[in-house]
């Protein structure tokens, strides 16, 4: 990987733990703020992905549109899982249990599917990655998911964690070996789930409102956040980038989130903590090298 990729990842993982840190806080809304996000990503992103279906070098098919179809459908479950993790156990045990799954798993994936040779090294860092994970989301006590929330936070994580792995080796296949633009496929992935949650918006109208009073301006925030940052990373992928590094080396965001509770909500710093996040960027210059 090129030092601007390097970067270019590192940049969208402090955008993506800054929606997740926003996500959590609308949890309460439930599938009405995903919708919310969703419709938000739609509107902003439009006029870029017009802009490149007029130019006509766009050329669409049905391997293209299946992938698109397909990664809609698992991006809609991911999306609904995280929400409903947020809204059942803390953002500490969810986002690292999520993020910490799916590089295991979509690495894994490129390496069976892809035909991507792991090295040694990348090894290496994909295991201290996930362990710098865990001791950051649990200051080495592994209690902290028998807290109340913890178990539901283990299972809607994992599940979430699974989800990442699938989008992460559909999308790559669509932009690398079938020529898809980044945005274009992030915004038609969301156009397909705005249609899928319509029904549930339009059949309780003055539930969704009610659910959504006084987060639209998160809504706002994560719809232009989370596509940014996940199209940045689809574009790195564009370049050439391996999955097998760009998926775990995204997982740097954890360590954005814990250093954001830090500094921002005066969360206690300890010692394993501290470890945690020499442990995790360790494993990111092993899994770059």
């Amino acid at each position: 990987m090129t030092l601007v990729s390097i970067l270019l990842v590192v940049l969208a993982s402090f955008i993506h733990a800054s929606w997740n840190l926003l996500a959590k806080r609308a949890a309460a809304a439930g599938p009405y703020f995903v919708f919310a996000y969703t419709l938000v990503a739609a509107v902003v992103y439009g006029p870029w992905v017009g802009y490149l279906l007029t130019r006509g070098g766009l050329i669409w098919t049905w391997a293209g549109a299946g992938f698109v179809l397909l990664s809609a459908l698992i991006h809609l479950g991911y999306s609904l899982f995280l929400q409903r993790g947020y809204q059942v156990a803390d953002l500490s045990v969810v986002y690292p249990v999520a993020r910490g799954t799916g590089p295991m798993l979509s690495s894994l994936a490129a390496f069976l599917l892809l035909g991507e040779t792991p090295t040694a090294a990348g090894l290496l860092g994909l295991v201290l990655v996930v362990a710098g994970i865990l001791m950051i989301a649990t200051q080495g006590r592994l209690a902290a998911f028998s807290t109340p929330g913890g178990h539901a936070g283990l299972r809607w994580g994992t599940a979430t964690g699974g989800l990442i792995a699938s989008y992460t080796v559909v999308d790559a296949y669509a932009v690398k070996a079938l020529g898809v633009a980044p945005v274009v496929l992030d915004w038609f992935t969301n156009l397909l789930r705005l249609l899928m949650l319509l029904p549930l918006v339009a059949s309780r109208p003055r539930r969704a409102i009610e659910a959504m009073r006084g987060y639209w301006g998160l809504a706002l925030g994560v719809g232009v956040l989370s596509s940014l940052s996940y199209i940045i990373v689809l574009s790195v992928l564009t370049a050439g980038a391996p999955v097998s590094i760009v998926a775990p080396m995204r997982e740097m965001s954890m360590m954005v989130g814990a250093l954001m509770g830090m500094i921002i909500l005066r969360e206690p710093v300890g010692p394993v903590r501290l470890a945690g996040c020499a442990v995790l960027v360790l494993g990111v210059i092993l899994l770059a090298a």
